[in-house]
Protein backbone atom coordinates (compact mmCIF):
# COMPACT_ATOMS: atom_id res chain seq x y z
CA UNK A 1 0.00 0.00 0.00
CA UNK A 2 1.26 3.44 -0.94
CA UNK A 3 1.88 5.71 2.34
CA UNK A 4 1.96 9.55 1.67
CA UNK A 5 4.36 10.04 4.50
CA UNK A 6 7.62 10.65 2.13
CA UNK A 7 5.66 12.78 -0.37
CA UNK A 8 6.71 16.12 -1.96
CA UNK A 9 4.00 17.60 0.57
CA UNK A 10 5.52 16.44 3.45
CA UNK A 11 8.73 17.85 2.91
CA UNK A 12 10.07 21.37 1.18
CA UNK A 13 11.82 21.43 -2.16
CA UNK A 14 14.86 22.70 -0.44
CA UNK A 15 14.97 19.73 1.87
CA UNK A 16 14.96 17.50 -1.68
CA UNK A 17 17.59 19.62 -3.05
CA UNK A 18 19.79 19.13 0.24
CA UNK A 19 18.72 15.19 0.53
CA UNK A 20 19.46 15.06 -3.30
CA UNK A 21 22.78 17.25 -3.47
CA UNK A 22 24.20 14.87 -0.02
CA UNK A 23 24.05 11.80 -2.31
CA UNK A 24 25.46 13.34 -5.60
CA UNK A 25 28.40 14.78 -3.64
CA UNK A 26 29.16 10.82 -1.65
CA UNK A 27 28.59 9.20 -5.26
CA UNK A 28 30.57 11.16 -7.32
CA UNK A 29 33.78 10.96 -5.15
CA UNK A 30 32.94 7.24 -4.82
CA UNK A 31 32.34 6.20 -8.57
CA UNK A 32 34.25 8.71 -10.42
CA UNK A 33 37.65 6.32 -10.86
CA UNK A 34 35.29 3.51 -12.14
CA UNK A 35 34.05 6.49 -14.56
CA UNK A 36 37.84 6.91 -16.07
CA UNK A 37 38.59 3.65 -16.03
CA UNK A 38 35.02 2.83 -17.89
CA UNK A 39 36.03 5.73 -20.70
CA UNK A 40 39.64 4.85 -21.29
CA UNK A 41 38.29 1.75 -22.11
CA UNK A 42 36.00 2.87 -24.20
CA UNK A 43 37.93 5.84 -25.93
CA UNK A 44 40.75 3.30 -26.65
CA UNK A 45 38.20 1.44 -29.51
CA UNK A 46 38.23 4.53 -30.74
CA UNK A 47 41.89 4.90 -31.45
CA UNK A 48 42.19 1.47 -32.78
CA UNK A 49 39.16 2.48 -35.05
CA UNK A 50 40.47 5.97 -36.40
CA UNK A 51 44.19 4.74 -35.93
CA UNK A 52 45.49 8.21 -35.12
CA UNK A 53 46.72 9.48 -31.33
CA UNK A 54 44.84 11.51 -29.34
CA UNK A 55 45.45 15.35 -29.30
CA UNK A 56 47.33 14.59 -25.76
CA UNK A 57 49.30 11.14 -24.85
CA UNK A 58 47.32 9.91 -21.85
CA UNK A 59 49.17 6.95 -21.05
CA UNK A 60 47.20 3.98 -22.48
CA UNK A 61 47.53 4.62 -26.35
CA UNK A 62 50.21 1.92 -27.33
CA UNK A 63 52.95 3.03 -30.16
CA UNK A 64 50.71 5.87 -32.36
CA UNK A 65 52.40 8.96 -31.39
CA UNK A 66 53.98 11.15 -29.14
CA UNK A 67 52.66 14.85 -28.87
CA UNK A 68 54.66 17.91 -27.43
CA UNK A 69 52.97 20.89 -25.92
CA UNK A 70 54.43 23.77 -24.68
CA UNK A 71 53.64 23.38 -20.97
CA UNK A 72 55.11 19.69 -20.92
CA UNK A 73 58.58 19.98 -20.82
CA UNK A 74 59.12 16.06 -22.42
CA UNK A 75 57.02 13.49 -24.18
CA UNK A 76 55.19 10.54 -22.94
CA UNK A 77 56.36 7.39 -24.41
CA UNK A 78 54.26 4.38 -24.72
CA UNK A 79 54.93 0.72 -25.18
CA UNK A 80 52.55 -1.89 -26.19
CA UNK A 81 52.27 -2.62 -22.68
CA UNK A 82 50.04 0.31 -22.31
CA UNK A 83 47.12 -1.35 -23.85
CA UNK A 84 44.44 -1.76 -21.03
CA UNK A 85 42.91 -5.00 -21.60
CA UNK A 86 40.50 -4.84 -18.38
CA UNK A 87 38.91 -3.18 -15.65
CA UNK A 88 41.74 -4.60 -12.72
CA UNK A 89 44.41 -3.92 -15.77
CA UNK A 90 43.27 -0.42 -16.11
CA UNK A 91 42.91 0.83 -12.97
CA UNK A 92 46.79 -0.58 -12.27
CA UNK A 93 48.02 1.14 -15.32
CA UNK A 94 46.76 4.43 -15.03
CA UNK A 95 47.93 4.49 -11.44
CA UNK A 96 51.82 3.74 -12.47
CA UNK A 97 51.71 5.74 -15.57
CA UNK A 98 49.80 8.94 -14.47
CA UNK A 99 49.42 8.18 -10.61
CA UNK A 100 46.65 7.70 -8.10
CA UNK A 101 45.45 11.08 -8.21
CA UNK A 102 44.67 10.83 -12.12
CA UNK A 103 41.74 8.47 -11.23
CA UNK A 104 39.70 11.32 -9.57
CA UNK A 105 40.26 13.46 -13.06
CA UNK A 106 37.36 15.42 -14.30
CA UNK A 107 36.14 15.72 -10.67
CA UNK A 108 35.35 19.26 -10.58
CA UNK A 109 33.03 19.24 -13.25
CA UNK A 110 31.68 15.97 -12.22
CA UNK A 111 30.59 17.83 -8.94
CA UNK A 112 29.49 20.69 -10.80
CA UNK A 113 27.78 18.86 -12.93
CA UNK A 114 26.21 16.40 -10.30
CA UNK A 115 24.42 19.27 -7.96
CA UNK A 116 21.80 20.98 -10.76
CA UNK A 117 21.80 17.50 -12.43
CA UNK A 118 20.94 15.85 -9.65
CA UNK A 119 18.61 18.37 -8.02
CA UNK A 120 17.12 18.85 -11.05
CA UNK A 121 16.89 14.77 -11.82
CA UNK A 122 15.59 13.84 -8.22
CA UNK A 123 13.42 16.79 -7.48
CA UNK A 124 11.59 16.69 -10.68
CA UNK A 125 11.11 13.17 -10.50
CA UNK A 126 9.28 13.53 -7.16
CA UNK A 127 7.30 16.25 -8.50
CA UNK A 128 5.95 14.75 -11.86
CA UNK A 129 5.36 11.20 -9.72
CA UNK A 130 3.43 12.92 -7.01
CA UNK A 131 1.36 15.29 -9.92
CA UNK A 132 0.28 11.76 -11.84
CA UNK A 133 -0.73 9.68 -8.58
CA UNK A 134 -2.95 12.74 -7.65
CA UNK A 135 -5.52 10.98 -10.12
CA UNK A 136 -5.76 7.33 -8.68
CA UNK A 137 -6.60 6.33 -5.29
CA UNK A 138 -3.57 6.92 -2.37
CA UNK A 139 -3.37 2.80 -2.57
CA UNK A 140 -2.13 2.36 -6.19
CA UNK A 141 0.58 3.42 -8.16
CA UNK A 142 0.32 2.14 -11.90
CA UNK A 143 3.76 1.17 -13.16
CA UNK A 144 3.71 3.38 -15.94
CA UNK A 145 3.93 6.44 -13.48
CA UNK A 146 7.51 6.15 -12.65
CA UNK A 147 8.45 5.10 -16.02
CA UNK A 148 6.97 8.21 -17.67
CA UNK A 149 8.18 10.50 -14.31
CA UNK A 150 11.28 9.45 -14.52
CA UNK A 151 12.01 9.50 -18.19
CA UNK A 152 10.61 13.30 -18.12
CA UNK A 153 12.51 13.96 -15.27
CA UNK A 154 15.99 12.61 -16.95
CA UNK A 155 15.44 14.71 -20.43
CA UNK A 156 15.61 17.88 -18.42
CA UNK A 157 18.71 17.29 -16.38
CA UNK A 158 20.57 15.77 -19.80
CA UNK A 159 19.45 19.23 -21.03
CA UNK A 160 21.06 21.46 -17.87
CA UNK A 161 24.55 19.23 -17.32
CA UNK A 162 25.33 18.12 -21.11
CA UNK A 163 28.09 20.63 -21.65
CA UNK A 164 29.38 20.49 -18.58
CA UNK A 165 29.81 16.63 -19.00
CA UNK A 166 31.11 17.00 -22.09
CA UNK A 167 34.01 18.58 -20.54
CA UNK A 168 34.29 16.41 -18.01
CA UNK A 169 34.37 13.24 -20.73
CA UNK A 170 37.21 15.14 -22.68
CA UNK A 171 39.10 15.77 -19.14
CA UNK A 172 38.67 11.76 -18.09
CA UNK A 173 39.59 10.63 -21.74
CA UNK A 174 42.90 12.39 -22.23
CA UNK A 175 45.26 13.80 -19.50
CA UNK A 176 44.79 17.76 -20.60
CA UNK A 177 44.99 20.51 -18.27
CA UNK A 178 42.14 22.69 -17.84
CA UNK A 179 43.93 25.26 -20.47
CA UNK A 180 43.98 23.07 -23.35
CA UNK A 181 40.21 22.32 -22.54
CA UNK A 182 39.57 25.80 -22.93
CA UNK A 183 41.35 26.06 -26.28
CA UNK A 184 39.43 22.73 -27.42
CA UNK A 185 36.24 24.29 -26.11
CA UNK A 186 37.31 28.00 -28.18
CA UNK A 187 38.09 25.93 -31.30
CA UNK A 188 35.02 23.66 -31.14
CA UNK A 189 32.63 26.95 -30.83
CA UNK A 190 34.35 28.91 -33.29
CA UNK A 191 33.75 26.22 -35.52
CA UNK A 192 30.48 24.83 -35.44
CA UNK A 193 28.75 27.15 -32.59
CA UNK A 194 27.77 27.22 -29.32
CA UNK A 195 25.18 24.33 -30.18
CA UNK A 196 28.47 22.01 -30.27
CA UNK A 197 28.73 22.04 -26.27
CA UNK A 198 25.58 19.43 -26.72
CA UNK A 199 27.53 17.36 -28.96
CA UNK A 200 26.58 13.56 -27.78
CA UNK A 201 23.34 15.03 -26.35
CA UNK A 202 21.69 12.50 -28.85
CA UNK A 203 22.80 9.49 -27.44
CA UNK A 204 23.30 11.11 -23.52
CA UNK A 205 19.13 10.85 -24.01
CA UNK A 206 19.40 7.49 -25.96
CA UNK A 207 20.77 5.96 -23.17
CA UNK A 208 19.41 7.76 -19.80
CA UNK A 209 16.11 8.05 -21.23
CA UNK A 210 16.18 4.35 -21.31
CA UNK A 211 18.09 3.88 -18.38
CA UNK A 212 15.87 6.35 -16.22
CA UNK A 213 12.63 4.46 -17.21
CA UNK A 214 14.01 1.03 -16.78
CA UNK A 215 15.61 2.04 -13.60
CA UNK A 216 12.49 3.54 -11.64
CA UNK A 217 10.15 0.93 -12.79
CA UNK A 218 12.32 -1.53 -11.43
CA UNK A 219 12.80 -0.10 -7.94
CA UNK A 220 9.10 1.20 -7.43
CA UNK A 221 8.71 -2.64 -8.61
CA UNK A 222 11.29 -4.39 -5.90
CA UNK A 223 9.29 -1.68 -3.23
CA UNK A 224 5.67 -2.84 -4.03
CA UNK A 225 6.67 -6.80 -3.78
CA UNK A 226 8.56 -6.72 -0.85
CA UNK A 227 6.02 -3.95 0.76
CA UNK A 228 8.42 -1.10 1.18
CA UNK A 229 6.81 1.87 0.56
CA UNK A 230 9.02 3.50 3.72
CA UNK A 231 11.67 1.62 2.56
CA UNK A 232 14.53 1.47 4.94
CA UNK A 233 17.59 2.37 4.31
CA UNK A 234 19.50 -0.97 3.11
CA UNK A 235 16.38 -1.75 1.11
CA UNK A 236 16.93 1.06 -1.14
CA UNK A 237 20.61 0.44 -1.24
CA UNK A 238 20.06 -2.95 -2.41
CA UNK A 239 17.23 -2.32 -4.70
CA UNK A 240 18.88 0.73 -5.98
CA UNK A 241 21.72 -1.48 -7.18
CA UNK A 242 19.55 -4.23 -8.45
CA UNK A 243 17.81 -1.61 -10.54
CA UNK A 244 20.78 0.33 -11.63
CA UNK A 245 22.99 -3.13 -13.23
CA UNK A 246 20.00 -4.20 -15.09
CA UNK A 247 19.29 -0.83 -16.40
CA UNK A 248 23.34 -0.13 -17.36
CA UNK A 249 23.39 -3.48 -18.98
CA UNK A 250 20.84 -2.30 -21.55
CA UNK A 251 21.77 0.81 -22.40
CA UNK A 252 25.24 0.74 -22.36
CA UNK A 253 25.55 0.70 -26.49
CA UNK A 254 24.44 4.41 -26.24
CA UNK A 255 27.14 5.02 -23.22
CA UNK A 256 29.74 3.90 -25.90
CA UNK A 257 28.31 5.46 -28.45
CA UNK A 258 28.01 9.08 -26.57
CA UNK A 259 31.54 8.56 -25.32
CA UNK A 260 32.77 8.49 -29.00
CA UNK A 261 31.32 11.36 -29.90
CA UNK A 262 32.14 13.62 -26.54
CA UNK A 263 35.96 12.47 -26.92
CA UNK A 264 35.93 14.01 -30.12
CA UNK A 265 35.55 17.64 -28.87
CA UNK A 266 37.94 20.09 -30.88
CA UNK A 267 39.52 17.56 -33.31
CA UNK A 268 40.17 18.85 -36.67
CA UNK A 269 39.08 14.80 -38.28
CA UNK A 270 35.66 15.03 -36.30
CA UNK A 271 35.34 18.93 -37.56
CA UNK A 272 36.15 18.08 -40.73
CA UNK A 273 33.61 14.66 -41.13
CA UNK A 274 30.03 16.10 -39.53
CA UNK A 275 28.39 13.42 -41.08
CA UNK A 276 30.33 10.41 -39.86
CA UNK A 277 29.32 11.54 -36.37
CA UNK A 278 25.74 10.34 -36.68
CA UNK A 279 24.73 7.80 -34.00
CA UNK A 280 23.50 5.09 -36.76
CA UNK A 281 27.21 5.51 -38.07
CA UNK A 282 29.48 5.24 -35.49
CA UNK A 283 27.44 2.12 -33.74
CA UNK A 284 28.03 0.13 -37.67
CA UNK A 285 31.27 1.59 -37.86
CA UNK A 286 32.01 -0.37 -34.31
CA UNK A 287 30.06 -3.15 -34.83
CA UNK A 288 32.28 -3.56 -38.55
CA UNK A 289 35.49 -3.45 -37.21
CA UNK A 290 35.50 -4.30 -33.62
CA UNK A 291 32.48 -6.74 -33.34
CA UNK A 292 29.40 -6.54 -31.03
CA UNK A 293 31.79 -6.40 -28.02
CA UNK A 294 32.98 -3.01 -28.79
CA UNK A 295 29.24 -1.61 -28.33
CA UNK A 296 29.87 -3.09 -24.64
CA UNK A 297 33.18 -2.41 -24.24
CA UNK A 298 33.66 -1.02 -20.62
CA UNK A 299 30.41 -3.25 -19.37
CA UNK A 300 32.11 -4.37 -16.20
CA UNK A 301 33.61 -0.77 -14.99
CA UNK A 302 30.19 0.15 -16.18
CA UNK A 303 28.16 -2.07 -13.62
CA UNK A 304 30.65 -2.06 -11.03
CA UNK A 305 29.84 1.67 -11.37
CA UNK A 306 26.52 2.69 -12.34
CA UNK A 307 25.26 -0.15 -9.22
CA UNK A 308 26.35 1.22 -6.28
CA UNK A 309 26.48 4.97 -7.23
CA UNK A 310 22.34 3.98 -7.70
CA UNK A 311 22.27 2.22 -4.39
CA UNK A 312 24.35 5.24 -2.70
CA UNK A 313 22.17 7.81 -4.40
CA UNK A 314 18.93 6.70 -3.77
CA UNK A 315 19.11 5.27 -0.13
CA UNK A 316 20.64 8.50 1.00
CA UNK A 317 18.01 10.50 -0.72
CA UNK A 318 15.58 8.54 0.73
CA UNK A 319 17.09 8.61 3.89
CA UNK A 320 17.47 12.20 3.54
CA UNK A 321 13.42 12.75 3.13
CA UNK A 322 12.85 10.42 5.92
CA UNK A 323 15.10 12.84 8.13
CA UNK A 324 13.42 15.90 6.75
CA UNK A 325 10.10 14.58 7.25
CA UNK A 326 10.88 13.27 10.46
CA UNK A 327 12.44 16.65 11.28
CA UNK A 328 9.22 18.81 9.96
CA UNK A 329 6.63 16.56 11.99
CA UNK A 330 8.63 16.81 14.93
CA UNK A 331 8.92 20.88 14.79
CA UNK A 332 4.98 21.01 13.92
CA UNK A 333 4.35 19.09 17.18
CA UNK A 334 7.30 21.31 19.53
CA UNK A 335 4.68 23.84 18.60
CA UNK A 336 1.31 22.92 20.15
Amino acid sequence: MADSKFEPENITPLHQIISSCTGALLTSVFVTPLDVVKIRLQAQQKVKLNNKCFLYCNGFVEDLCCTFHSNVSTPYWYRPSSHLTGTLDAFVKITRAEGVASLWSGLPPTLLMAVPGTVVYYTMYDQIRYYMRKHHAPSYQPMWVPVVAGAAARVLACTVVSPLELIRTKMQSQKLSYLMIGDSIKKQVSSQGLLSLYQGLGPTILRDVPFSAVYWFNYELLKQKFNQQKPTFWFSFFAGATAGGLAAVLTLPFDVIKTHRQIELGEVQALANKQTRSTYFLMKNLYQNNGYKALFAGIVPRIVKVAPACAIMVSTYEYGKQFFHNYNASKAASTF
